[in-house]
């Protein structure tokens, strides 16, 4: 059998081929090597023409012989092959010069299996049927002979593909060295594909390429370093002006502004290796973080650009005069940018890498970012605060097209709509939105001002509302009007009083935040109704203002619920002065604050009626020193219930002090009078639960009394101000509801048994209305001895 020799003449090829692999610094192999392999290569295809040649009468026996002749040339042939190639890619040995001609004869060995092939195929096996058997090894075996001529091709292909890649990168053919490179690297892959390829071989292959790749990277990397170089220290603002890009000339001859030719073979070389992408997403972080967002940031820095004669153009930062504004304006920054990415269009990025330009590519990895620093680091700050600056926001918003315009004809952006150009014609959301934050921002900050600084509101105060267009609607109802129908309006107005806030003081900061709230209305008018909503804002921010210490100080209570009933007021009227100049829908009837009113009521009612109660829990924690006013006869009971006594009088004046001059005086007389109720009452209270008052003790209770009654009104005595109306300190009976009763009390302590009868007066005198039957009846047994004058007093109290 053929196959057999054949086979193991393949196997060896195979691993000669395995071992072999040499670097291109080596040099050349003997010329008796060289012999050899022509000597070999020639006897092969002499051997395959006489085959051919008698390829009409041939007999079985010769067709084996010279089969099995020629798979000996054939294993002989690779051989020498592989003993070259391992001495060239393994062994590191000296190459053969000639190796070039010896795969011109590995091609004609190669043509030559094809036609005997070609010739079993069609004459031999149709002649010699009888042994179509061993035909059919034979032409197996001739098929494998053809797979490692295929893989010989390979080889060969790799080998040239190698030689002129060294070739082209010592002549800094950098496009061309990046191809070859690539088809070596084809060669290598279809060696993987045959199942009959070898791995020390294939490694040793692989390896080589790594290693040429890198070279290439390297040379690559070395040579832009020298076309682009970058000087930077980025570690805060200063640093930023040390930031340089230098864009070398070399290689590019006409003196218009371009990348130079080399620039070009470098990226391109780069694009085909695939490792461009990588190197433009390090340049453009580089470029992002010291040029572009610094430049956005401080307004201070600015591009210069330098051609160098010879050398190139160089891009630096510089600082201007120290800027006043603490934002660069849009146009600033659009055109220190477009500087920035016209220069690198012009020298560095106008090259076309496939169908796409290098300028597309760091567009796509810029953009998002860049755009975010514009929009919040300038564009934020833009936004107008007053509603009658929108209308100059439209030079903005052009800016912003032109920029974006310039952007697309260099091709760093790709579409029609982007976030930045979005941005900054959704101008009246943002304004709503700025507009919103700024007054709640005022009203936060009026709210956390002092609360005692405080401002009077006499009687005839009005609230400074300003002065609106009549509305169309109202324009035409008057002009229809009738001189009867005005009239006749007039005389069913209400008085000047109606609707009037009492004297009282309020806090300097609520009435600001109310004249806020004005203003805010005034720039709804005829605008954006989209920040109307910060009106209520404004008061909902007063409401979440601190309350511990209005607990504490009785004078911070009375002014926070001035505050409150202030505010109210006002919201009652405010939304109706507006509504008819307000856009739709606000002006359908939806745009008062009446729904506001009842939670301020609440809160200022709250907080005082919490004072108020703190107020009356002192009141009584101090006469409940008073040993229940018995046994006065004692002088240390005496002494303790006075100084009681003497407590409550003291702290219903300072309260009067502290509430007089703030409250209203309505409401300040119902405080008073309320507390006063509230001492007067337990005092009452005492005094009719004793069951022996001695005659001592009744007139010390008598003294104690006297005193509160004596003292008592003067907490209402009215301002300096108020003295053409004092009746408020003689109407204590309607703020103090036991006032009455408890002045009885004080005629009955010193009164005889028929004093005290005839003002009961068969029921219908002064103590009948105060007092019932058995209370009376138990004070004057607590007053009086058991005697018959006394028994006779009771049965007249009926």
């Amino acid at each position: 059998m053929l196959m057999l020799p054949l086979a193991n003449a393949t196997y060896r090829i195979l691993r000669f081929l395995i071992a072999s692999r040499e670097r291109y610094t080596a040099s050349p192999v003997s010329v008796f090597q060289m012999s050899a392999i022509k000597l070999t290569l020639s006897s092969m295809a002499s051997f395959v023409t006489e085959v051919l040649a008698s390829s009409g009468k041939l007999e079985k026996e010769d067709l084996s012989g010279k089969i099995s002749k020629m798979s000996r040339k054939v294993e002989d042939t690779k051989e020498e092959v592989c003993d070259m190639m391992n001495k060239r890619y393994s062994d590191f040995l000296p190459s053969l010069q000639g190796s070039e001609e010896l795969m011109v004869q590995v091609d004609e060995v190669s043509k030559e299996m094809d036609g005997l092939k070609n010739c079993i195929e069609s004459e031999v096996s149709l002649k010699l049927s009888i042994s179509q058997t061993e035909y059919a090894k034979l032409k197996q075996q001739l098929e494998k002979n053809t797979v490692i001529i295929t893989m010989l091709g390979h080889l060969k292909e790799f080998h040239s593909a190698m030689e002129e890649f060294n070739k082209a990168l010592q002549e800094k053919k950098y496009v061309d060295a990046a191809n070859e490179l690539e088809r070596a690297r084809a060669g290598v892959d279809s060696l993987k594909g045959w199942k009959s390829s070898q791995l020390p071989l294939l490694s040793a292959l692989s390896s080589e390429l790594t290693v040429q790749r890198e070279n290439l990277i390297y040379h690559l990397g070395d040579e832009g370093k020298r076309l682009v170089i970058w000087k930077y220290q980025p570690a805060g603002m200063k640093s930023f002006l040390k930031v340089e890009l230098n864009l070398s000339h070399a290689c590019s001859k006409d003196s218009e502004a371009k990348p130079p030719a080399l620039l070009c073979c470098v990226l391109q070389a780069l694009a085909i290796q695939g490792d461009l992408q990588h190197k433009i997403k390090l340049f453009s972080q580089v470029l992002l973080k010291t040029v572009l967002k610094p430049l956005v940031m401080y307004p201070s820095l600015s591009v210069r650009v330098a051609e160098q004669p010879g050398e190139g153009t160089i891009m630096a930062l510089q600082c201007l005069e120290e800027s006043h504004n603490e934002k660069s304006t849009p146009s600033q920054v659009y055109s220190k940018v477009l500087l920035v990415l016209r220069t690198l269009h012009s020298h560095l990025l106008d090259v076309s890498i496939g169908d796409r330009k290098l300028s597309a590519i760091l567009g796509e990895l810029i953009w998002e970012e860049i755009s975010r620093c514009i929009i919040h680091e300038c564009l934020i700050y833009s936004i107008p605060t007053n509603s009658s600056q929108l209308e100059k926001y439209n030079t903005v918003i052009k800016e912003t097209e032109e920029f974006e315009k310039s952007l697309k004809e260099m091709e760093y952006l790709q579409g029609d709509s982007t976030e930045l150009l979005k941005y900054a014609r959704d101008v009246n959301c943002h304004f709503a939105t700025k507009k919103c934050k700024d007054v709640i921002v005022a009203a936060r900050k009026l709210m956390t001002s002092k609360m005692h600084n405080t401002i009077k509101i006499t009687s005839d105060y009005n609230l400074r509302l300003p002065k609106l267009p009549a509305p169309a609607s109202e324009l035409k109802v008057k002009q229809g009007s009738t001189k009867d129908e005005i009239t006749m309006e007039n005389t069913k107005q209400l008085s000047a009083w109606s609707l009037c806030l009492p004297a009282c003081r309020i806090s300097e900061s609520v009435q600001q935040l109310m004249e806020l709230a004005l203003g805010t209305l005034c720039e709804a008018v005829g605008s954006s109704t989209q920040w109307y909503v910060s009106v209520p804002g404004d008061s909902a921010v007063f409401c979440g203002s601190p309350t511990e210490n209005l607990l504490k100080f009785p004078h911070l209570a009375a002014i926070q619920h001035n505050n409150c009933m202030y505010l109210a007021h006002h919201l009652l009227t405010l939304g109706h002065h507006f509504r008819a100049h307000l856009p739709q829908p606000l002006s359908e009837g939806i745009t008062t604050f009446v729904d506001m009113v009842p939670g301020f009521r609440k809160l200022g009612a709250q907080c005082f009626l919490a004072q108020m109660n703190v107020q009356r829990a002192e009141l009584l924690e101090r006469l409940s020193t008073a040993h229940n006013f018995c046994n006065l006869d004692d002088e240390d009971n005496y002494i303790a219930a006075s100084k009681a006594v003497r407590q409550v009088i003291h702290q219903l004046k300072q309260l009067g002090t502290v509430w007089q001059d703030v409250l209203p005086v309505s409401i300040y007389c119902k405080a008073m009078g309320n507390l006063l109720n509230t001492a007067i009452t337990e005092v009452l209270a005492k005094i009719m639960m004793l069951e022996d008052i001695s005659s001592e003790d009744g007139e010390h209770l008598h003294t104690l009394c006297q005193t509160i009654v004596e003292e008592g009104p003067l907490v209402f005595i009215p301002l300096a101000e108020e003295n053409k109306n004092k009746k408020y300190q003689e109407e204590v009976p309607l703020y103090v509801r036991k006032w009455t009763t408890f002045k009885e009390l004080v005629i009955v302590l010193r009164a005889n048994l028929q004093e005290i009868v005839d003002r009961w007066a068969d029921g219908k005198g002064p103590l009948a209305s105060e007092f019932s039957s058995l209370e009376l009846k138990n004070l004057i047994r607590a007053l009086f001895q058991n005697t018959e004058r006394r028994a006779v007093a009771l049965t007249k109290i009926k």
